[in-house]
């Protein structure tokens, strides 16, 4: 009888067992919701280049914008789900429904998180031509000058969207919101004068900083950055409630079998510990990396249900319209 008990059990975990030794079996596409650049971009191709060894298969990362990532999530939610399509992305994917919600899209309920990559604090900078050195001076201005400062993201629902919202809410200041298609768009006005100000990830604003094509002026750190040692965190400079950091990952579509979940966040686990990795994050994105608890499936499943209630506040308290 217990021989009987065990052939049964070792027959319905067979085919977990065998889908875990297949799994990848062809090349894996990773779909980034943003146009090639900036951070999203960026992270996304070093993950797809350290995990490809790992699993021994070509993974390619496929740039697919639209909608503030929303394009991206059904291209994700019409593919098959066995791991080999994903999609990475950041705090975004929780805005996306209140911006849009007739698009079919539900962060919670639509995905399987794969794996947290990394925190990445946010960048207050502005033009030369702005004539802003601090963010004192900025929010003086921006008093005395209601809804003259312009300040440009990559898109409606973007991270950048979201700080910009928050900070205008927290400093109880007006601006107008200038919507590019990109990050890089943005950029370019910044550095032309032609609009004041951008708050973005750091890996879109430290080198324009260093260079002295644009000024920043605050980040979103608890302490000052290595790599900015002469910007102030935004408690510094003043406004200690923004603190808005933001997490990038990677995910699934629903229904993607536990154990490919677990094959992908292994993988991309071993390239996090490398000190190549851990070196070049910290440097080109002065970021954060999640600990061990907190980057696998259910830790990043704890993170996204955490803030996808802080999110939706945010959404509300600081009047982002959806379509």
């Amino acid at each position: 009888m217990i021989r009987i008990l065990f052939v049964a059990l070792f027959a319905a975990l067979l085919p977990g067992l065998s889908a875990a030794q297949s799994f990848p079996s062809r090349q894996i596409t990773i779909i980034v919701g943003v146009a090639p650049g900036g951070t999203l971009d960026a992270l996304a191709r070093q993950i797809a280049q350290g995990i490809a060894p790992i699993l021994k298969q070509p993974v390619v990362v496929e740039n697919l914008a639209g909608a503030g990532g929303l394009v991206g999530f059904q291209r994700l939610k019409r593919s098959d789900p066995d791991g080999h399509t994903l999609n990475f992305s950041n705090m975004g994917l929780l805005v996306i429904p209140h911006l849009h919600p007739q698009g079919g899209f539900d962060a919670l309920t639509d995905l399987a998180p794969v794996a947290s990559v990394a925190t990445v604090p946010m960048v207050l900078a502005v033009s030369n031509a702005s004539g802003f050195n601090d963010l004192k001076t900025m929010l003086a201005h921006m008093r005395q000058n209601p809804g003259k400062v312009n300040l440009g993201s990559g898109g409606p629902g973007t991270t950048a969207h979201l700080a910009q919202a928050l900070f205008l809410n927290l400093a109880n200041v007006q601006g107008t919101l200038v919507q590019y298609r990109g990050t890089g768009p943005a950029l370019i006005d910044v550095i032309a004068g032609t609009i004041e100000g951008i708050i973005d990830q750091t890996v879109t604003l430290m080198p324009l900083h260093a260079d002295k094509r644009a000024r920043a002026i605050a980040v979103s750190a608890p302490q000052r950055l290595p790599r900015l040692p002469d910007v102030p965190t935004f408690a510094e400079a003043g406004l200690p409630q923004f603190d808005l950091r933001i997490w990038n990952g990677l995910v699934a579509p629903k229904g993607t079998p536990r154990a490919a979940l677990d094959r992908l966040a292994a993988a991309v686990s071993q390239v996090m510990d490398s000190p190549e990795y851990v070196e070049r994050v910290e440097k080109q994105f002065a970021s954060e990396i999640p600990s061990a608890a907190d980057r696998g499936p259910d830790g990043f499943r704890r993170l996204m249900e955490r803030d996808a209630t802080r999110v939706a506040d945010l959404v509300k308290s600081i009047g982002i319209q959806g379509k």
